[in-house]
């Protein structure tokens, strides 16, 4: 597993991983964002034959970071799960599982848009549920709120699944890709969609934005001039 990239911002240290989870070693805390749990699911039940087996890769991805780091406290940045319908029986007893697996964990889940309409963990699961903002030692968590409110000079956030997409190379029969992204912006680190099965919105970073990108097994920090324009 890759150490990723550690940066100083807001007054603390943070380790960005290619895994897109943020670590927080003063806090001993873990951070994900967007995991939509279930959305497979939910799509299939819709009748749209996509691939099988994102929330079980999801977990395993997860379970590797909790050995390799030991965190106190996960603390997920909303969209948990990700719409009632996904909520089938296969989702919910392998996250049931996964829990099983993990009850000395503390989990706090900052509601994001989708865990309103999906509704909130089961209560056996252990999931301490708050809605956002999220205020601890003047930083601010939230799921789609990039501007700190009072008490905060500083959010993490997640919802917009940030991307970078990386131009072709002319001559070289390269076509362009699309990269997830760490996003710097002032006074807020816009976190990546840690499911595997979300999307991503092609970002426009401004002056002063850092912008890291995600690409094999590695964290590198670009230029925001690199990156494309949304659309």
């Amino acid at each position: 597993m890759s150490a990723g990239i550690e940066i100083p911002w807001a007054g603390e240290l943070w380790r960005l991983l290619p895994e897109k989870a943020v670590w927080w070693p003063r806090a001993a805390t873990l951070l994900l964002s967007d995991l939509h749990l279930g959305k497979a699911s939910a799509f299939r039940a819709a009748g749209l034959p996509v691939p099988e087996g994102t929330t079980a890769a999801d977990l395993a991805r997860l379970d590797r970071l909790l050995a390799a780091f030991g965190p106190e406290r996960l603390l997920l940045l909303g969209d948990l799960l990700h719409a009632r319908s996904g909520r089938s029986e296969e989702t919910m007893s392998a996250v049931a599982d996964w829990r099983d697996r993990h009850r000395e964990l503390d989990i706090l889940l900052v509601r994001g848009n989708h865990d309103r309409a999906a509704g909130d963990p089961p209560a056996a699961w252990g999931f301490r549920c708050v809605h956002e903002p999220l205020l601890e030692g003047g930083l601010a968590f939230a799921h789609d709120a990039c501007d700190p409110p009072a008490g905060a000079h500083a959010v993490l956030a997640g919802h917009l699944h940030p991307v970078v997409a990386m131009a072709p190379i002319r001559g070289s029969g390269v076509k362009g890709a699309r990269a997830p992204c760490f996003w710097l912006r002032p006074h807020c680190l816009v976190l990546p969609a840690f499911g595997s099965f979300t999307g991503g919105l092609v970002i426009t970073p401004a002056a002063g934005d850092t912008v890291f990108v995600i690409g094999d097994g590695a964290v590198v920090r670009v230029a925001a001039r690199v990156s494309a324009a949304r659309h």
